[in-house]
């Protein structure tokens, strides 16, 4: 048996055609969902990038006893467990947090694994004395280019641009052709695990002229030809209607081409019958918001049901029957990694709280009656299909700490200021008996806590908040997610600061 994931950063599942969008071009998409089993309620659980690849890894929640870091020493890793196991995994990526100091443990999970470089701000090509040249029509990132690391990192984008200006040199087409070398060198083998995995179409949204010539684009009036559009900030929208439209022209423009590569991999699937015995499954880590709820991007506001709210494919050669079939069944990120080692016949650890899909590909048996999800330090989130609440506690005010042996974020080690204060803490439940540093955090970007809590009705008009007029069904969510915090053995403060009893 084989497995093929084709992984993607910020997919909309409501700009794709299979999700019901009625105007971008995604056919092989169309194509996907016509082979395999798609997933109307799939959800995020930690949020944003790192956070959920370390959840596709581990099959559990991360986002209660820390931020975006690494995988920790006493993480069940999915793909070293299947490599432990006889399964030849192999990672091919562009996304280029895998080799930052937050990211640093994840790829050497695997049997082997390869880069593409270039995306977004990934300090690549050097070209030395290099500054930001043009303008943006973004009033929140025009803002942020007073900061150096914002001014760095478009410049690093723009020098980067420069030398992917043919499709093949693109990061991911360089990507998808290693996917495609190593399907072809060794589809006749057996037990391999593959992750094809891109960065797009996370922002910046850089296409080439083809892929945008596939939408009318429309701006009028005086604007600046060469003024920046395919990068929206993570900030509120201060653009007219007609920009507002433009970057959605540009957020698809590059969905299209990754369907087209997406494309190439279902071609490789018909060409050697792969469906006989590989399991395909397509996915994501969270949504982007596009303008919805006056917001561009993630992790400065709420977690809106576009950012929480997934696209989820999967194609199971037990199940061939199963093409073009739809389910409803609550389904999240910490799922994936139980459906893959129960399809290699390979035991679940007991600290992994997903679990295998089997039963809701084969007759939409649930798996949970509620999904969560969140920011670190943020919002507790939930939803159980019908209503998503925003739930923000009581006492954002209460000190919150991170739970680590990987004292890194994102670009960067913890400074030796914060490591001084830090205190070793018990083990938790999921730790083999580790002991971990304790030390204060900070919320991830902001504390939305501070917005109060929402309660949204996903059947009607997810734009209004009807909280006063339901405080039953907020009362019923909130008692779902302190269980779900005791499940997580989260911290006692994250309870204080949620109001809960432990």
């Amino acid at each position: 048996m084989k497995a093929i994931m084709v992984m993607y950063d910020s997919l909309n599942l409501h700009m794709l055609q299979p999700y019901g969008c009625n105007w971008t071009i995604t056919p092989n998409f169309c194509r996907l969902a016509e082979r395999s089993v798609r997933f109307d309620n799939s959800y995020v659980g930690s949020m944003p990038c790192m956070p959920a690849r370390r959840e596709l890894h581990t099959g559990r929640f991360n986002f209660f006893h820390r931020s975006w870091g690494p995988m920790e020493p006493y993480d069940d890793s999915m793909p070293e467990i299947l490599k432990n196991n006889g399964i030849y995994t192999h990672l091919i990526s562009d996304h280029m947090h895998y080799w930052e100091d937050g990211g640093a443990t994840y790829h050497t999970r695997y049997s082997s694994w390869e880069i593409s470089r270039g995306q977004e701000g990934d300090p690549w090509k050097a070209e030395v004395g290099a500054d930001f040249e043009g303008t943006t029509v973004f009033k929140g990132q025009l803002a942020g280019l007073s900061r150096p690391s914002h001014r760095r990192g478009m410049t690093q984008d723009q020098v980067n641009r420069r030398y992917m200006d043919t499709e093949e040199k693109t990061s991911q087409a360089v990507t998808f052709s290693a996917g495609l070398d190593f399907i072809n060198r060794n589809h006749e083998e057996d037990n391999w695990f593959l992750q094809i995995e891109t960065f797009d179409p996370h922002e910046p949204f850089y296409t080439l002229p083809a892929d945008k010539a596939l939408y009318p684009y429309h701006f009028t009036g005086d604007e600046d030809p060469n003024a920046n559009t395919d990068w929206p900030p993570y900030a509120p929208v201060e653009e007219d209607a007609n920009t507002v439209q433009n970057v959605r022209y540009d957020y698809a423009a590059l969905l299209s081409k990754c369907d087209r590569y997406l494309g190439k991999v279902l071609d490789l699937m018909d060409e050697y019958d792969l469906w006989k015995d590989t399991m395909l499954i397509v996915n994501t880590d969270h949504g982007f918001l596009l303008g919805e709820h006056g917001w561009w991007g993630k992790a400065a506001m709420p977690v809106y049901e576009e950012l929480a709210h997934v696209p989820l494919f999967i194609y199971d050669p037990r199940r061939p029957q199963l093409c073009n079939t739809n389910r409803k069944a609550l389904v999240q990120t910490i799922d994936l990694a139980p459906t893959l080692l129960e399809f290699f016949n390979i035991d679940i650890p007991k600290d992994m709280q997903g679990k295998p899909l089997t039963g809701v590909m084969d007759d939409d048996a649930p798996v949970r009656d509620y999904a969560v999800f969140g920011f670190f330090g943020s919002q507790v989130n939930i939803t159980d299909g019908r209503y998503l609440y925003l739930c923000s506690g009581t006492s954002p005010e209460v000190q919150l700490y991170e739970y680590t042996l990987m004292p890194c974020r994102m670009r960067g080690m913890f400074a030796p200021a914060l490591l001084k204060e830090a205190e070793l803490a018990e083990p938790f439940t999921f730790t083999k008996g580790c002991r971990l540093l304790k030390t204060k955090a900070s919320p991830y970007r902001v504390d939305t806590t501070k917005t109060g809590s929402a309660l949204y009705d996903l059947s009607k008009d997810n734009d209004t908040n009807i909280l006063p007029e339901h405080p039953e069904v907020a009362a019923r969510m909130t008692e779902a997610v302190r269980q779900a915090m005791i499940e997580s053995d989260a911290p006692a403060e994250a309870f204080e600061r949620m109001g809960f009893t432990h």
